[in-house]
């Protein structure tokens, strides 16, 4: 499963920071941004696993920045 969000984080020291948290706390899935994307987009990818949304959302919204689900097209 892939899930894409749109942030507003605009540093790759930020990226790192987020990605060092996230990956600490969802081991099983992967992260990246894309930070030349105009919505500064976070994918995750979960293989197989149901992505878990809210508490990914909840976690970057805790070191204050913003994220939502970038709906699909």
């Amino acid at each position: 499963m892939v899930e894409v969000f749109r942030t507003n984080v605009s540093t790759q020291k930020n990226a790192g920071l987020l990605l060092g948290v996230l990956h600490s706390l969802f081991p099983e899935s992967r992260f990246n941004f894309d930070l030349e994307d105009r919505d500064r987009i976070l994918r995750v990818e979960t293989g197989p696993l149901p992505i878990p949304v809210e508490k990914i959302l909840r976690t970057v919204r805790d070191h204050d920045f913003q994220i939502e689900v970038l709906p699909d097209l």
